[in-house]
This record gives structure tokens, sequence and C-alpha cells, in this order.
């Protein structure tokens, strides 16, 4: 008997039938809150261009990277590129988006951005606990200016989520029920790639087993870890039936499952991750960036029709889809248009 109740475990679902394709009709007029993106201001090109080790001005370097991709770099004026993602929302049927920022130098881009949106977007903002008053200063976004959260990558500033240095953190967190997205397994930041920064990251320091006992202690605090693990299915399912606090989303483009031992699908992996975590602490997510991308639509009609073919409830698609989100951000959340 699976977690969600039914008679087989979601990864024994027979392939599609007639009632599955009314499924899909039922999810398509659904509320959609996406619970990872990347708005990437300006600010966040320039900072990571700034300690390019390539030759050439700030500008000169992301001109490069411009010409060499196709990517579009953001208007300076926040309030223009805050727009043209809201105009995207629109288009698309996307209710809400919970983005982050994605450098310290980004943080004060998207307040202002949360601001000018009236609602359509909630922020988290990247940070280092390492780092003497990282806690006091997410306090005061989490207090001040509308944060809902903090992401958080130990492979990169090089700490465990168990270190005592992190526990001011956790303590402010709790204090605001607040999430923690806690990047574990394969890092690939492409900018990054592009700017010739090096990986330099310690993949030991990056398993979802090393979140439990935080979680454990400060239950108070929601642990998001997201991309199914990014290549730790194995130990994110393992941490997902250990603490009711960690659950994980549903972003990007899922490279990763190249690097498991034996052959597995998307469909495999939400199958594994529905019986494990449940359709209440499943988070869609899409990890869109840039444009001319934008929002990522072909990640929402994917992920939609695996859950249909899991044969999912369109009840606890909603949940998947923008309902357990709404519950984390405090919602209820405005919708298209709105």
């Amino acid at each position: 008997m699976s977690i969600s109740g039914h008679s087989f475990p979601y990864w024994q679902r027979p392939q599609r039938t007639s009632l599955e394709h009314c499924l899909l009709y039922a999810v398509s007029s659904m509320r959609v809150v996406d619970f990872h993106s990347h708005l990437f201001a300006r600010p966040f090109f320039e900072a990571l261009a700034a300690q390019s080790p390539l030759a050439g001005t700030v500008d000169e370097k992301l001109a490069s990277v411009v010409e060499r991709t196709g990517i579009e770099l953001p208007s300076a004026d926040i309030a223009s590129h805050t727009r043209r993602w809201l105009a995207e929302l629109d288009a698309k049927g996307v209710d809400h988006l919970v983005t982050f920022a994605s450098a310290p130098e980004e943080i004060a881009a998207i307040a202002q951005a949360t601001v000018l949106a009236n609602g359509r977007i909630t922020p988290m903002a990247v940070c280092n606990p390492l780092i003497d008053g990282a806690a006091a200063k997410i306090d005061v976004l989490l207090t001040e200016k509308g944060f809902r959260g903090v992401l958080l990558f130990p492979a990169m500033h090089r700490y465990s989520p168990s270190d005592a240095a992190c526990t001011p953190l956790w303590q402010v967190l709790e204090r605001h029920r607040a999430v923690a997205y806690v990047h574990c397994g394969l890092l690939v930041v492409k900018l990054r790639d592009l700017l010739g920064l090096p990986r330099d990251y310690d993949l030991c320091l990056a398993n979802p087993l090393a979140v439990v006992p935080a979680a454990g202690a400060h239950p108070g605090v929601t642990f998001c870890i997201p991309h199914f693990g990014a290549g730790f299915l194995r130990e994110v399912l393992l941490a997902g039936a250990q603490c009711d606090n960690i659950v994980t989303d549903t972003s990007s483009s899922h490279s990763w499952l190249r690097t498991q031992p034996s052959p597995i699908s998307l469909r495999d992996v939400f199958a594994r991750a529905l019986d494990v975590f449940g359709p209440s602490r499943i988070l869609f997510g899409t990890d869109s960036t840039v444009f001319p991308a934008g929002w990522r639509a072909e990640r929402l009609a994917q992920q939609r029709e695996i859950l249909t073919e899991l044969a999912v409830t369109a009840d606890d698609q909603q949940r998947i889809f923008a309902g357990n989100a709404e519950v984390l951000v405090r919602a209820p959340l405005g919708h298209v248009g709105a």
C-alpha cells in the first residue's frame, strides 16, 4: 500500500487509459505556482562577470556570452525586466512565481521586483550561513522585504547543514516559519561556466542526508531539496521518509538522470517520489531563468502528462502545481491577470 492510499504504488501503475485523457483535460485549467525560478536580473550577470577571470571589462565579458549563446541580457531597468516577466506569466497562464535572488548583489533588485509585481512574485534570498551576520540580514529580509526563505549551496560554500554555524540561520527561519532550499547533488550554473568560473564545489557536502539532522532539530522550517536531489534520488527519498518537514521540487531539465547507475525515466522518478513524499510534499518548479526561453511551459506540459499517466487525481495534481506552494508562501496568491 502506498502512502497515497492507492492499492499499488505509483511505480507499478499501468500506462495511460481513456480516463487519463479526461484527467489531462481537467488539469488544463488548474492554478499554477512555479516554486523554483531565477529572475536573473542584471546585477546577477554583472556580479558573476566581475568575478570572471576572463579578459575584458564586465560589459565585454557579458557581450561575449550573449554572442556565444544567443541569450538576452536583461535590461538594467528592473521595472522593465519585471514587466517582461509578468507579461510572460500572463501569456503562459502562470499565477505566481517564487523566485530567487541568486547572488547577494541581486537581492535589492529582486526585492524591488517583488514590490513592482504587486503580489505575483514571492522572493527567496541566496545565503551563505558562514558569513558573519548572515542570519541577521535574512531576518531583515523576512521581516521587512517580503522574502519567504533562503537558497543554500553547501557544496559551493563548503559547509554541512548540520554544522553549528548554521544554527542562527535555522533559528531565524523557524521563527518566521520560512523555507530553506538546500541545493544537493550536481550543481551546474551555466553562466558561471561561460564566464570561466571554476566548478570548485565539494559534492561530498551535497548529500540530502546531511539535511536530516537540521530538519529534525528545527521542525518549524520547511527544507526543500530541489530537483529530486539532482542525482541523489535514493538519498532524497530516505531524507523525505525520515522527516516530514523535508519536501522536494520538480524543477530543472533533469539532466542528472544520466548519472544513475541503472536507466531511469522522469516518470519513474515521479512515481518513487509520490510513494515516499505523497502529493502534499512535492512542489512544481521549472528552474526558468533567461530569455528568449522565458518561462519553461514545456516542463509544465511534460510533468502534467507524467502525473496523469500515473493516475494522480486532479485534486492531488492541484496540490503539486499550486496548493502546496500557496501554503508555504502564506497565500492565497493572485491569479493570472490579478
